[in-house]
């Protein structure tokens, strides 16, 4: 969600500020990852879902503030557009039955959320994209009242100078242009942080970029934006658009966009904040008064709000994050790849396939980065977000295989002893990876899932789009609600 701040216009003495300040955060952050400084304790992992809300007709429904006012529960948070809101799961270590437990407060949580809705005649949806939204969404109105997005979405449009340009094509081509961010409230997602040393964090990092292409794939949920199909994962292309500030000589010139895949292996941590700093001009330049060096020198940890702030507005698929818990600093990867949904029991056997595969893979002698080059894994990744289950994934001494034969007989045994490393519940570990396996041999996930039913009730004749749209949204709530796994849902 980020942390909110003022309503206020941005001086030029303000940005050189902030870039003085940012540099001297910087500074106080490599200090700290030379002396060690960071909490090495047993790793946690925690979630942030995001939802989207709709009304009787499956059509956005613009509650969240009257629903969150009603809910009054602290794990639930805006999110950029009115139809959205955001849980945020407390994290817990990754042993046991971690995982039961986060499906037991998760469904717990959103059950009492839905309940509360339907008060309104409103349900919560988990997917990617919601397909029933309309250009009548995609405007600055239907922002969140939070002064965070309003002052985001006027910087974003500031720095880029002109309107914003989505130009995506897949089974449909669409070219629409707006004058806010808006778009980028279509895409909501599951993020998955995981609390890692410093000295793991590099493995960690480079094995979630290595596996982003065959996970995005295997998740997708996102086949429909604005009534056209697009990507089976669209929310990718989608989100790194909506929120693009270069202009077309700035993309010309190789300016990176600030939704970023990355360019390069890393060998610290460092290198990811170093480039944020050096790459990246501050969008929302708000100082605090505290000096981080002269923190550090009185052996207090400091906050590094400015490092913090600026590195929430940069969209990397696997985001560092710099955070202080109870006065002890700590790292974490956000691993931003997936997308929202379609059930909880879905989302935690993506969580599962992810962090169970990481470790294993960052625990190899010869790891696979050293096998892979950036690019290739690169491609990999948009592959995956475009084709989903019918995409051609390159890896190391295998070649290019179909997503399916590279989970199937790779990936997930790799998965099953990550997270036997890591102490989790081997029927927990079986159950969840058993629904990602049963996705790769069934060929449906989410996204396969909306695009045929879409085709089934389209194709009979009698429906617009829209109408069609509705009809397979309102199926895929109802779905949603008994927590069958989207493998299991039926087409018909």
């Amino acid at each position: 969600m980020g942390q909110d701040i003022e309503r206020r216009t941005f001086t030029p003495e303000d940005r050189t500020r902030f870039r003085q300040k940012l540099r001297r955060c910087l500074q106080a952050h490599a200090q700290m990852l030379e002396e060690g400084r960071f909490d090495v304790g047993q790793p946690f992992v925690g979630f942030e879902i995001e939802f989207n809300l709709v009304d009787h007709k499956a059509d956005p429904a613009l509650r969240n503030s009257e629903l969150l006012h009603d809910l009054g529960d602290p794990a639930f948070q805006t999110e950029l557009a009115q139809y959205n809101i955001e849980v945020n799961v407390a994290p817990r270590r990754l042993e046991g039955s971690a995982f039961k437990e986060f499906e037991d407060d998760l469904r717990a949580r959103i059950d009492a959320a839905d309940a509360t809705a339907r008060r309104y005649g409103v349900r919560l949806a988990m997917v990617g994209i919601l397909p029933t939204v309309t250009t009548a969404h995609m405007t600055f109105d239907a922002l969140s009242a939070r002064t965070r997005y309003r002052l985001l979405n006027d910087q974003i449009i500031l720095a880029r100078g002109e309107d914003i340009q989505i130009m995506i094509e897949g089974e449909e081509t669409l070219a629409i242009t707006t004058d806010s961010v808006a778009p980028e409230s279509a895409c909501t997602s599951t993020q998955v942080h995981l609390q890692l040393s410093q000295e793991a964090f590099p493995a960690y990092w480079n094995a979630a970029q290595a596996i982003a292409g065959p996970q995005v794939a295997v998740c997708a949920n996102s086949p429909f934006f604005l009534g056209k199909e697009l990507w089976r994962e669209t929310r990718t292309k989608l989100f790194e658009q909506a929120i693009d500030t270069r202009s077309l000589e700035l993309k010309e010139q190789g300016v990176r966009p600030r939704v970023w895949f990355g360019e390069r292996w890393i060998e610290s941590v460092g290198d990811l904040f170093t480039e944020n700093v050096r790459y990246f001009p501050p969008l929302l330049p708000v100082c605090d008064d505290e000096d981080p060096m002269d923190l550090l020198a009185h052996d207090v940890t400091p906050g590094l709000s400015e490092l913090r702030l600026h590195n929430g507005t940069i969209y990397r698929w696997n985001r560092p994050v710099y955070d202080v818990v109870d006065d002890s600093p700590h790292l974490r990867i956000e691993n931003r790849v997936l997308p929202a949904g379609p059930t909880v029991v879905d989302t935690l056997a993506n969580a599962a396939f992810f962090v169970g595969l990481v470790r294993r893979l960052a625990d190899d002698d010869r790891p696979v980065w050293a096998q892979l080059s950036f690019d290739a894994a690169a491609e990999n990744f948009f592959r995956g977000a475009r084709f989903g289950l019918r995409a051609q994934q390159y890896w190391p001494a295998s070649g290019m295989l179909g997503v399916p034969e590279l989970m199937v007989r790779k990936l997930l045994p790799l998965a099953q002893e990550g997270l036997d490393i890591w102490g989790v519940d081997a029927t927990q570990r079986d159950r969840l990876l058993g629904v990602i396996e049963q996705r790769c041999l069934s060929g449906q996930n989410g996204a396969e899932w909306q695009a045929a039913v879409f085709h089934r009730l389209y194709d009979r004749g009698g429906m617009s789009r829209l109408e069609t749209l509705r009809a397979m949204m309102s199926r895929y709530v109802e779905n949603m609600s008994t927590n069958a796994p989207v493998h299991t849902w039926p087409v018909e």
